[in-house]
């Protein structure tokens, strides 16, 4: 485990795995920490690669600050660990809310970025939610109960032991990035800058309930000049979680072209 310093003062920590020469940068979504990587990081393995995979801000064992629960401050802390862990050139992993970091890294167009793969990414015009929906996910932080209907909404092939461990992730999270995390997702407004986009994406979509794959298509895919779409069916919006090996396939195949 390492541990460096955000912008902002904020600790973050980031674990790595392998020793390259490709970097590949996992960045989790909302309501997880990095442990959500686990089984695909196994799957993946690490031959020719040097995994790093931080906790965002109020998850895992990094700090846990009122605020910056923002797409730039999270893009920031991102690349921040990318500097700390001597990654001169990296390929993005982002899933769900890390999908969207992953963009707005993207369209920023940073030299250090080869590609990225968005799995069940949320996309850079956001997704708002009904008032029903709203108020259970916003309000869930510290309740399993409402984390675990979450989590049987959102996912279609999850083992009950998995589930519950993820819940035991989910429940050490704070309110304020419950919350600050939550409204940045719903109410992301970038897709404008994606044109700026240089690195190829790979766009992995699955029978998501809440992101299914037109919608990704027509709100990622159609807006990034490099982007390709990948279908997995079955599995739901935690693919890498309740299809490890399938997802660390397609991702292989993404990153065997790469390979520096």
């Amino acid at each position: 485990m390492y541990t460096l310093k955000a912008s902002d003062g904020t600790q973050l920590s980031y674990r790595t795995f392998g020793s390259g020469p490709t970097d590949v940068i996992l960045v989790h979504g909302w309501m997880v920490s990095s442990v959500v990587y686990d089984d695909f990081i196994e799957a993946l393995g690490t031959e020719g690669l040097r995994l790093i995979v931080p906790d965002l801000r109020g998850t895992g064992h990094s700090g846990r600050p009122d605020g910056g629960y923002t797409v730039e401050q999270y893009a920031s802390d991102v690349l921040a660990v990318a500097e700390a862990a001597g990654a001169k050139s990296f390929v993005l992993v982002g899933h769900s809310m890390g999908g969207l970091i992953a963009q707005w890294i993207a369209a920023t167009a940073d030299p250090r970025l080869t590609g990225a793969v968005l799995l069940c990414s949320v996309p850079a015009s956001g997704v708002p939610l009904p008032d029903d929906a709203r108020g259970l996910f916003r309000g869930s932080a510290g309740n399993r109960e409402m984390q675990k209907t979450i989590l049987g909404l959102a996912c279609k092939e999850l083992a009950e032991g998995t589930r519950e461990r993820m819940l035991d992730d989910a429940g050490n999270i704070p309110a304020a990035c419950i919350q600050g995390a939550f409204d940045t997702w719903t109410s992301a407004s970038f897709a404008d800058k994606l044109g700026a986009a240089r690195a190829p994406v790979l766009v992995v979509g699955t029978d998501d309930p809440f992101l299914p794959p037109p919608f990704l298509r027509e709100t990622i895919v159609a807006r990034l000049p490099r982007a390709a779409f990948v279908y997995l069916p079955g599995p739901g919006h935690y693919v890498q979680v309740e299809r490890p090996r399938e997802t660390a396939a397609v991702v292989r195949a993404f990153l065997l072209p790469l390979a520096v």
